[in-house]
């Protein structure tokens, strides 16, 4: 009686660790950009059948970490940084909104959160592991976005952040390499700040300015660390001279 909701279970986790695998590899770029996944290969690696495989790959596709081209192969999503330019512009307005509401909005209860998301990322900066790192940092954005109260606002700006998540693993690389440039940890304290304090003007100016921060961490990356880490960003061409941003 007991064999079928356990093959079912088996079958939820096998799905469940093929995902987070494939996700955390694809974050800290393990995977490369437009490196081909292979459901046997992959099926064979984790010790179970395709059929879990195929379902991580599909929710994986839903949260375009992954895209199944026309002959039904799947590869890991490029980062088009030719498109760069309107990621930023579509994520500081999310990022400005969110940040405004919960200015406006917020309780003592948000601000807690929000606190203790903030010392989770100044933890995550401590023990230099970039999947960490990313994770509560977008942590902490999303806190924010609950104090707003808008959950179509909120669930926009979390797709944003899941999808700059690359980008900023590969501003880690660049930092690691010896290279100069900042983490994106100057302005949290200073935005629960205004949040606090419902200062909704200067609540929108630090979000502006953040969002402002990651864009020139990565330009900065692209100008500097591009020749290093050309397999990771040549997306979708065969020239070797970097896109413009």
């Amino acid at each position: 009686m007991t064999e079928e909701p356990e093959a079912r279970r088996a079958k939820g986790m096998g799905v469940r660790y093929a995902y987070e695998t494939i996700r955390d590899e694809i974050l800290e770029l393990t995977l490369e950009p437009g490196q081909l996944l292979d459901e046997t290969s992959l099926a064979e690696r984790f010790g179970m059948s395709r059929s879990p495989v195929r379902e991580a790959l599909i929710r994986l596709a839903g949260e375009e970490m992954v895209v199944t081209l026309a002959n039904r192969s799947t590869i890991v999503a490029p980062i088009d940084v030719q498109t760069f330019p309107k990621y930023v512009e579509a994520l500081d307005i999310a990022q400005r909104m969110n940040t405004r509401l919960a200015a406006e909005l917020r309780t003592d209860a948000d601000l807690l959160a929000i606190a203790a998301r903030q010392r989770g990322f100044v933890a995550a900066v401590g023990s230099g592991r970039h999947l960490a790192m990313s994770e509560a940092n977008k942590a902490f954005h999303m806190a924010i976005a609950t104090a707003g109260r808008n959950p179509y606002l909120a669930s926009f700006y979390e797709r944003l952040l899941n999808q700059g998540r690359r980008m900023l693993h590969l501003h880690f690389r660049y930092l690691e390499a010896g290279n100069e440039g900042h983490l994106l940890t100057d302005e949290h304290d200073e935005m629960l700040a205004a949040i606090r304090d419902r200062d909704v003007e200067r609540a929108d100016t630090l979000a502006h300015l953040h969002t402002r921060q990651f864009r020139d961490n990565f330009v900065t990356f692209m100008t500097h660390g591009y020749l290093t880490d050309a397999r990771l960003v040549a997306i979708g061409q065969p020239s070797a001279t970097p896109p413009s941003v």
